[in-house]
């Protein structure tokens, strides 16, 4: 098992992660080598006299069950771990069933939690109380997944309703596939991930007894550069174009990226409180790490041209101004993609291009690759290196331009 064993002082630790369930599945160590699995019951108080206080006292009833079905406690073999999975799959499957003979019992009704899911609903729930800022991969997520049941044949007849147990791990395997074919780069993989996590959620609340997403993965080669990439010269294109009603503030905020490297959730946060002027130094907390990696804080010099770029506050209250007031990502999108096509630039250049050009391009200007980490700030080598794999990609292509050598 995963979770951490926390021992109790009579050699058990519980199985259940959801506080509310009752029974709860726990194990006991026991000194041959495995652990027997029961539940444990809460059925309230009920008042007992006590003779030291002389009167009643509340007191919790409880009950133990043991299920005569064992774990090895550190298996060693496939088969051994085999079986610790399918004997706990068991086990959570006897809690859930006991559970409704409680509620049963106790309120007059059942709870048919997997039989009635509809996964469709339970995903969109899942997105509505989602807090964090890939809520937008995870709606792209199961968009996809929609668009896959719909276009597949065998699983149109899901396409407004799956039960949890409806999908199988052939089901995923085929919309990984149906993922890579509507993808390109890490594309793919990145809505796969948000897909595996609501799974993993509905498994660890017992909305589903098997993950069908195990064993079942989709590799990218994390150290190849798949995007497009703005060249000085395109740049430069770029900035000498104009279109009728452009938002000035898109113009100045993708600029921005393409000469200091920021991601779009950076940019669109920026206030000038993060921008010392008096030492020409950005300084920020970048949003996709922020809370877990070490190298969070980002420190960029700046030059004139990119203090000019900034401009000046308007407001006394600097620390709320926000440097480039941005519209969505949708929008900003669809005016880079017109802006683009109005300079007669051919490649597909998202706003996340602008950072990988910013890489390529001072990279190519002799920076090195620990310069390059910092500025993008990278906690290792390890992302920066496809970076320098698209250099020696370019020095190809610039090779290859030239006339052919016949003698």
């Amino acid at each position: 098992m995963s979770q951490k064993k926390e021992f109790r002082s009579d050699n058990t630790y519980l199985i259940s992660t959801d506080p509310t369930d009752n029974p709860k599945l726990a194990a006991k160590v026991l000194s041959n080598g495995t652990e027997s699995l029961f539940l444990d019951f809460y059925f309230g108080y009920e008042m007992v006299y006590s003779e030291t206080l002389d009167r009643k006292v509340p007191r919790k009833e409880r009950r133990r069950e043991f299920l005569s079905l064992y774990l090895w406690q550190a298996p060693r073999t496939p088969i051994e771990r085999q079986h610790n999975k399918d004997t706990l799959e068991l086990a959570k499957r006897i809690r859930y069933e006991k559970s409704q003979e409680m509620l049963m019992d106790a309120k007059g009704y059942r709870v048919r939690k997997k039989q009635e899911v509809n996964f469709i609903q339970y995903f969109q729930s899942y997105i509505d109380s989602y807090t964090k800022k890939d809520i937008r991969m995870l709606q792209l997520a199961l968009g996809r997944f929609l668009d896959f049941l719909e276009a597949t044949p065998e699983y149109q007849k899901y396409s407004k309703r799956i039960k949890p147990e409806q999908i199988t791990k052939d089901m995923v395997q085929a919309f990984t596939e149906y993922l890579q074919s509507r993808s390109v780069g890490e594309g793919a993989k990145s809505l796969y991930a948000r897909f595996k996590k609501v799974i993993k959620y509905a498994v660890e609340h017992e909305v589903m007894m098997k993950n069908p997403c195990t064993g079942i993965s989709i590799k990218v080669d994390d150290a190849q550069l798949r995007k497009d990439i703005l060249s000085p010269d395109e740049i430069q294109s770029l900035m000498s174009t104009h279109y009728n009603n452009e938002n000035p503030d898109i113009r100045r905020a993708f600029i921005f990226c393409l000469y200091t490297g920021l991601r779009f959730c950076d940019v669109k946060d920026l206030t000038f409180s993060n921008v010392d002027f008096s030492n020409k130094l950005l300084k920020f907390e970048q949003s996709k790490t922020k809370g877990h990696s070490a190298n969070s804080g980002v420190v960029i010099p700046l030059n004139d041209g990119i203090l000019r770029l900034i401009g000046e506050p308007r407001q006394e209250d600097r620390s709320e101004e926000l440097i480039f007031p941005l519209p969505t990502y949708e929008s900003c999108l669809h005016a880079l993609a017109r802006w683009t096509k109005r300079a007669g630039i051919t490649k597909h250049i998202s706003w996340h291009c602008a950072r990988h050009s910013f890489a390529v391009n001072i990279l190519n200007n002799g920076a090195n690759i620990k310069t390059v980490a910092s500025l993008l700030g990278h906690s290792g080598l390890r992302h920066t290196e496809k970076y320098t794999r698209a250099i020696d990609s370019l020095k190809q292509e610039a090779i290859d331009s030239l006339p052919e050598l016949k003698f």
